[in-house]
């Protein structure tokens, strides 16, 4: 079941022009919208659901800076500090709550990873570090486990997804960015080796520039206009808890669940590392490129045939941008897969294990979701070189909830012609062609 995503009113006219479309409305859309905005360009989201409807509404809330992969470190950071100022930027609560988070293990070898990933970040200056064995138990003394250490961050924070992004989109309305949601984009033409127009199944937007944010989506679109984008995804599986028992403020990752605190009372709980891969021909095609990401994750994930081999976003699918495109279909609009309820009832099993404080709070709600990614976890942000005026910003690989906003402010200086204020090296499209993937590497 889809979780409630607070509405968002929007425009029902699709606008002649613009500087900018956005093709979907997730957070890194809608915060590159209110950036650009902020900037007065004239930026137009299509959106062929609902702003927040699929991986943006669904994802745990987790907003850390703690234990990213080097590349994404300096994101991180701008992200956060973008965070804690959004209330302020868009004159309305954007959800976020600066609690401490921290990961908690019983593994030598994972605090020997820690250390490391510590010592490699130690110019940033990042506060927190690793907690002794009668630190975490002083900081979840309701835990009936024995954690033999912890890395914790006392910056890091969550929001809830379901008011975050739609609060987000409300200010980049205020700031002049128009909305169109329902409305899905079917392709763009070029004229003189430019984009010139977007084509959408309500009508045409003549622009220069698109930006494809639209998550798991985002390789079957730019595969239409003949840009090949590797893009692979998990089906994973999230519930929340009734109101319970406070066990900790924050957020907690352990080997088998990571939970956060709710602003209702209960707990968001995934299960960590723990998914299933959808056989597709996509998929097939793209093993090779992905074989580190499934040899790290081996171990937590299962796979399965199922209808949305054919039909889902990592589908081969084929239109014209003069009729229906995939993106129009009923299931696709807002795609939504069931949650696994063997995860589901093993998770609260767990979680009940680790905090018999909370024995019978019951699972209130559960969902599925796509986590989209590239071969090396590490996201898309910039322009494609092979076509004029277009930009992705798509891949998040779980990460895009926490980041999107850096990523979004980035998107909009470079639209904008602004140098970025942080290496995006790291982040080029086409990485991938040029046998310059990044290590894998997956700390949570």
């Amino acid at each position: 079941m889809s979780p409630k995503v607070d509405r968002v009113t929007t425009s029902d006219v699709l606008p002649e022009s613009a500087d900018v479309v956005v093709v979907g409305a997730g957070i890194v859309g809608v915060t590159s919208a209110l950036f650009l905005a902020e900037r007065g360009l004239k930026v137009v989201v299509l959106e062929k659901g609902r702003v927040a409807g699929e991986q943006s509404g669904r994802n745990w809330g987790w907003v850390r800076e703690q234990l990213r992969s080097p590349v994404e470190q300096e994101l991180a950071i701008l992200s956060l500090r973008l965070w804690r100022s959004m209330d302020q930027r868009i004159g309305q609560d954007a959800g976020f709550r600066k609690t401490g988070m921290m990961v908690v293990s019983k593994d030598p070898g994972e605090r020997q990873r820690w250390e490391a990933w510590a010592r490699s970040m130690a110019h940033h200056n990042l506060p927190g570090g690793i907690l002794e064995a009668d630190e975490v138990k002083a900081a979840l003394p309701d835990t009936a486990e024995d954690w033999h250490h912890a890395i914790h961050s006392p910056e890091d924070g969550w929001a809830e997804p379901q008011i975050a992004v739609p609060a987000m989109a409300r200010g980049a309305q205020a700031k002049g960015a128009i909305i169109v949601q329902n409305c899905a984009v079917r392709g763009w033409e070029t004229s003189a080796g430019r984009i010139s127009e977007v084509v959408t199944e309500r009508g045409t937007i003549r622009c220069a520039k698109v930006l494809v944010a639209g998550g798991a989506w985002s390789s079957m679109l730019l595969r239409h206009q003949g840009i090949r984008f590797r893009q692979s995804g998990v089906f994973g599986t999230a519930f929340r808890t009734n109101a319970g028992a406070e066990v900790y403020a924050g957020g907690v990752g352990s080997p088998l669940f990571s939970y956060r605190r709710r602003d209702d009372g209960g707990y968001t709980v995934g299960l960590r590392g723990r998914g299933r891969i959808e056989l597709s021909p996509m998929g097939v095609r793209d093993a090779w490129a992905f074989r580190n990401l499934f040899f790290l994750r081996r171990d937590q994930l299962t796979f399965a045939l199922t209808a949305s081999a054919l039909n889902g976003p990592f589908a081969f699918r084929s239109w014209k941008n003069s009729g229906p495109s995939p993106f129009e279909e009923d299931h696709a609009r807002i795609y939504d897969p069931p949650a696994d309820p063997k995860l589901v009832e093993g998770g609260m099993a767990a979680f009940e294990a680790a905090y018999p404080v909370l024995k019978g709070v019951g699972v209130a709600e559960s969902w599925g979701g796509v986590i989209d990614a590239t071969p090396d976890m590490v996201p898309v942000i910039g322009p494609v070189p092979q076509q004029a005026g277009l930009f992705v910003a798509s891949g998040f690989s779980g990460h895009g909830f926490a980041i999107g906003l850096g990523a979004g402010y980035l998107m909009a200086q470079m639209i904008a012609g602004e140098p970025p204020e942080i290496d995006i090296t790291g982040f080029r499209f086409e990485r991938f062609d040029q046998g310059r993937a990044h290590p894998v590497h997956h700390w949570i």
